[in-house]
């Protein structure tokens, strides 16, 4: 039961802190677009902030399993 609980809160943190790093990862794209960069880079800013989002989510993945408190 304590691997379970463990694992659930891990889980929920991740998912607030993925929705955290939407957040401010769609306010840098609404900037970045708002600033007058053309619709041509759309594509490529669209790939770097998938793989700074990803790289984001795996390193609190990582973080979070190795470093959560048991319960």
């Amino acid at each position: 039961m304590d691997v379970f609980l463990r694992v659930l809160a891990i889980a929920i943190e991740v998912i607030i802190l993925t929705a955290l790093l939407y957040c401010l990862l769609d306010a840098v794209w609404l900037t970045i677009f708002d600033l007058g960069l053309g619709s041509k880079y759309k594509r490529v800013i669209a790939m770097a902030l998938a793989a700074v989002g990803s790289l984001v989510v795996v390193f609190l993945i990582a973080h979070l399993t190795s470093l959560y408190p048991t319960i």
